[in-house]
């Protein structure tokens, strides 16, 4: 009897199914939901006088039969060196690379948008927080707070162009419904922070993107603020978006993007991004 698949001295743990077949006289492992570890415990091995299946402590396991046999184990099984073990399950962790492509995939159904604010204020009942009325290409300039106040010199904000995450559900923020977030960076200790910026030309209401130039024809529809928060998209994004070497806001390798070219930072380098 023969063990297919992937190579000597890899093992798989856990739960799963054995599929056993007398035609092609071999067994398949297939794991469920787990990873291949290193590890020391049973072979699989048969008794070819009376087609009994054990592992190498003699525990008996099942039966060989003329028919193909599912059996289900909670053991490690290994190949010695002159076999190999096959693992079918779709479900293992993805390559890093599809893992990225689907977080900017998610992360271009985000409505970020160049924005303008047209003039803020303190807000009357938080004292860490601005009032901004923003214009974002819409009908009316949207109102968003944002917890600014420690950082950033009320006279700097004033007409001023600035990055807007526009798909998220509107906060009620002490009595002040905030329709939107202003995007900024900030370095490890969270004592300097900077609002990203569009290069000179960019106009309000512009979608931006993460990625080359030319793919901005091929942008997806964004998605509902109700869709936002359901996949919890923002949670899967933010996590992975910095600044690089030179202040330029990305998406791993991906620059933030609007048609007249990258989004940056003005000073803060290798800086998260929220």
């Amino acid at each position: 009897m023969n063990v297919m698949g992937i190579g000597a001295a890899n093992w798989l743990k856990g739960s799963g199914t054995l599929l056993l077949s007398c035609r092609t006289n071999s067994i398949t492992a297939i794991a469920s939901r787990s990873r291949p570890a290193y590890c020391s415990s049973s072979l699989l091995h048969s008794n070819n006088n009376n087609n009994t299946i054990f592992s190498t402590n003699c525990h008996r396991i099942g039966h060989w039969n003329n028919h193909n046999t599912k059996l289900y184990f909670n053991f490690y099984c290994t190949a010695p060196s002159n076999v190999s073990v096959t693992e079918h399950d779709s479900s293992l962790e993805e390559d890093e690379e599809t893992k990225l492509r689907k977080i900017k995939d998610a992360a271009n159904t985000l409505d970020i948008r160049v924005g303008r604010i047209l003039k803020a204020w303190r807000h009357e009942e938080a004292d860490s927080l601005y009032v901004e009325e923003v214009d974002v290409g819409e009908a009316e300039p949207r109102i968003i707070c944002s917890g600014l106040v420690k950082y950033v010199p009320l006279d700097h904000l004033q007409e001023r162009n600035v990055i807007v995450l526009a798909n998220l559900k509107p906060r009620n923020m002490r009595g002040v419904k905030s329709n939107g977030m202003l995007m900024a960076a900030s370095d490890a200790s969270h004592e300097n922070v900077e609002l990203l910026e569009p290069l000179e030309g960019s106009v309000p209401g512009e979608r931006i993107w993460f990625g080359s130039a030319d793919e901005k024809e091929n942008l997806p529809e964004v998605a509902t603020p109700n869709q936002v928060a359901k996949k919890k998209i923002w949670e899967l994004v933010q996590p992975h978006l910095k600044t690089d070497g030179a202040c330029v806001a990305a998406l791993g390798m991906h620059s933030m993007r609007t048609s007249t070219g990258v989004v940056v930072s003005r000073s803060l380098k290798d800086a998260r991004i929220s």
